[in-house]
């Protein structure tokens, strides 16, 4: 007789009622982010009394609060009612390895009111984060510097894994002239760089977004070797390269807005280059996969969407490609290899 696993010794109510109250524990841990919990505990253990007063907080609700954040292995109780920090409380001091403090501050807070309206996303294939503040993602986020600082950190912490396992996974030493379309702060193109010392890069995005770029390229010294460009790439990209890397930006798109991308790609790029496109490509069937929650999250938020090896076959062959291979990398994400059809 074999043991029961324990999703199996859970009954189906429960298990759902686990998964439907998990914003419970969601919201617990993204407040510990909001006031800064971490960064007071950095030093070593304080109680509630404490903090209280420098926090400006309630110091028998911020007891249970802490009281409770150690129960999720995120704070140590001690002696006299003070706490410390574990491993895992650690990383959410802020600058902490992984940008979780800056992850939860961008998706938890403000934009969490986005999940409202996910009923509507699934009746009309459109943004709820849209109906819901009243305009697409990147513009709110344009206009909110402070919350685009959090989420272009998240997306550095988020993906941190990413870039080094593209660059050791595919050969870009080849190339002559590697074009970072929607490239944000640089870190693909610095990771890529970094590993083929024949290329020059392109680093192209909006202006705000841009904005960090010079610090993370000198910091990862391949600046000498990269053109930072600013626009927008449903008007145009950098014409001339012969690889044109889409890291995280296909997904974020509608159809029609990922085929005038792509358009701009294939009248700007060489006849001999490769539109390399980086994103979760989902299996097919009932495998699971970070990248089928990861596809409700572009449907709410942006509006976009991931896509299995066969939807980015047709993607790209509407706007000028044949889907060449898709090359596994050591993360989440593979590489969409695409060459000018």
């Amino acid at each position: 007789m074999h043991e029961e696993t324990a999703s199996t010794s859970v009954p189906p109510h429960a298990q759902l009622i686990q998964m439907g109250t998990a914003a419970w524990v969601s919201a617990v841990v993204s407040t510990a982010a909001e006031v800064g919990l971490a960064d007071q505990l950095a030093t070593g253990p304080r109680s509630a009394d404490e903090l209280a007063g420098p926090m400006k907080l309630h110091a028998p609700s911020l007891y249970r609060f802490m009281r409770t954040l150690a129960g999720l292995g995120i704070l140590t109780e001690q002696e006299a009612q003070r706490f410390a920090l574990t491993p895992l409380g650690d990383a959410l001091r802020t600058g902490a390895p992984g940008s979780a403090r800056a992850t939860l501050l961008a998706f938890n807070a403000v934009l969490w009111r986005g999940w409202e309206q996910m009923s509507y996303s699934l009746a009309t294939g459109k943004s709820g984060f849209d109906k819901t503040f009243g305009m697409p993602l990147f513009e709110y986020l344009g206009q909110h510097p402070a919350l685009a600082s959090h989420f272009s950190e998240a997306m550095v912490g988020f993906h941190n894994a990413e870039p080094p396992a593209v660059a050791k996974a595919y050969d870009f030493s080849g190339f002559r002239t590697i074009v970072d379309v929607g490239g944000a702060t640089g870190n693909m193109l610095a990771a890529i760089l970094s590993a083929a010392a024949g290329p020059r890069g392109v680093l192209f995005d909006l202006p705000h977004v841009v904005a960090d770029a010079p610090a993370l390229l000198a910091a990862n010294r391949v600046a000498d070797r990269v053109t930072v460009e600013k626009g927008s790439f449903f008007d145009a990209v950098p014409a001339g390269g012969d690889c044109y890397v889409l890291s995280h930006v296909i997904h974020d798109w509608s159809e029609d807005a990922c085929l005038t991308i792509l358009g701009n790609c294939r009248t700007a790029i060489t006849p001999d280059g490769r539109v390399l496109i980086v994103e979760m490509v989902l299996p097919a069937g009932d495998t699971p996969h970070p990248g089928k929650v990861l596809d409700m999250v572009m449907l709410v938020f942006p509006g976009g969407q991931e896509r299995t090896e066969a939807e980015y076959a047709s993607l790209l062959a509407r706007a000028g490609f044949r889907l060449n291979r898709v090359v596994p990398t050591a993360s989440a994400v593979s590489i969409v290899e695409a060459l000018p059809a």
